[in-house]
């Protein structure tokens, strides 16, 4: 891709700062945190240091004041190194705090953003339910109103940052009997689950955030990827929520959530497409060094064909997410182009990785080269922020109106 089409300076200058600091930072600890599937204090210490963890918000409220696109090329280079750190900033920036940012009031902004913005706490955001996945609308998290507070009853799962994260996103039901149009959206907080750690790196914590009462996180999954990023329930047992902590007006939830996962989209297609190109990487620096019946296993078709097709659909990945980045920049409609871009390069990203390992051969299905954990985290992709399918039925809407229009 030619860089010039959607790069300015300070773009490549945020790219190359990024990249440099996940090679030589990030790289040599994945494997680790991988293995043990421990949440990276020290390393996520670092990137709130770098400011990672506000990239496109206003300098005013906490943020290093960067568009859309030096976010976007962020996690897609960070997501070269690993996924798990990706998400992180993916997760706690368009999931966790761009609904405060984009839907709260005032006060709401200035009271949460610069405590997120700075990474001096993580957020998260509480969609999925056990029988509430794919559709979203089946929210059966409920919110009564009652004595200037809502009460809050039902469970989230799933939740990116459910246990470190103290600030928390999520949706209920305060008009039962009416669809999606009876869906609200709080503003929860609660103490990050591993204290210790977080008062240790120096970040995580804050105490001017009250314990919401009845407001908890489960236990920590056990994941097939992305097992450094950490992933919880949440659980609300009469949780009482003060009333300006109403997100936005009662019943926009629902359709704030779903503008919301329009521009997670876009972050999902740049994790997914750095996994891919991280796995290409390492598969052609792999193919290069890798000699068998006196060359190198790079001059065999067997071997170069597929890493030509790997080259060329990563190519058009990057067409696809940083052209949908563009337009959701410029204030264009975005939606169709979110999707596709998610759709491709989530599904690449599970291609290209198995190609990986398959160029490796049994060293692939070893620990001793990352592509094996690139293949696992790339599973997700295909589920995480609408699956496969959802995307699916998302493009044909489009498409179908606008031939209809």
């Amino acid at each position: 891709m030619d860089d010039s089409l959607y790069f300015g300076e300070q773009h490549l200058a945020v790219r190359n700062m990024v990249r440099d600091f996940a090679r030589e930072e990030i790289a040599p600890t994945a494997a680790k945190y991988d293995e043990s599937g421990e949440f990276p204090w020290e390393n996520v210490r670092k990137m709130v240091d770098l400011g990672l963890l506000g990239i496109p918000w206003p300098e005013e409220l906490g943020g290093s004041g960067l568009d859309l696109l030096a976010y976007v090329s962020v996690i897609h280079e960070m997501a070269k190194v690993d996924a798990s750190h990706a998400i992180t900033i993916s997760a706690h920036t368009t999931l966790g705090t761009s609904p405060i940012f984009n839907f709260g009031t005032q006060a709401q902004r200035e009271r949460f953003v610069p405590l997120l913005a700075s990474g001096k706490v993580l957020a998260g955001f509480g969609l999925t339910e056990p029988s509430a996945g794919s559709d979203a609308g089946g929210t059966r998290t409920t919110a009564v109103k009652k004595d200037g507070r809502y009460v809050l009853n039902g469970s989230k799962v799933f939740i990116t940052h459910g246990g470190v994260g103290e600030v928390f996103v999520v949706t209920a039901v305060t008009t039962p009997g009416v669809g999606t149009k009876g869906i609200s959206s709080f503003i929860l907080t609660k103490e990050t689950a591993d204290r210790a750690k977080a008062d240790a790196a120096g970040f995580g914590h804050d105490d001017s955030l009250p314990n919401t009462p009845g407001f908890t996180s489960g236990k920590k999954e056990d994941k097939l990827g992305w097992r450094a990023s950490d992933t919880r329930s949440l659980n609300f047992e009469d949780a009482e929520v003060p009333e300006e902590n109403l997100l936005g007006e009662e019943g926009q939830g629902f359709l704030n959530f779903m503008q919301t996962l329009d521009a997670g989209r876009i972050g999902m297609a740049a994790l997914a497409l750095g996994i891919a190109e991280g796995a290409y990487e390492e598969a052609l620096r792999y193919a290069s060094e890798r000699r068998q019946f006196g060359q190198a296993i790079s001059n065999f078709q067997g071997v170069s064909f597929p890493l030509a097709d790997m080259a060329t659909e990563i190519e058009a990945g990057k067409h696809l997410v940083y052209h949908a980045a563009w337009l959701a920049e410029h204030k264009k409609p975005f939606t169709k182009q979110a999707a596709i871009a998610k759709l491709f390069c989530s599904e690449l990203a599970m291609r290209t990785t198995i190609k990986a390992v398959q160029i490796h051969g049994g060293y692939g299905y070893t620990k001793d080269y990352p592509v094996e954990r690139m293949m696992r985290d790339a599973k997700i992709c295909e589920i995480g922020e609408g699956t496969s399918e959802v995307q699916r039925m998302v493009i044909a809407r489009q498409i179908l109106r606008e031939m209809r229009d």
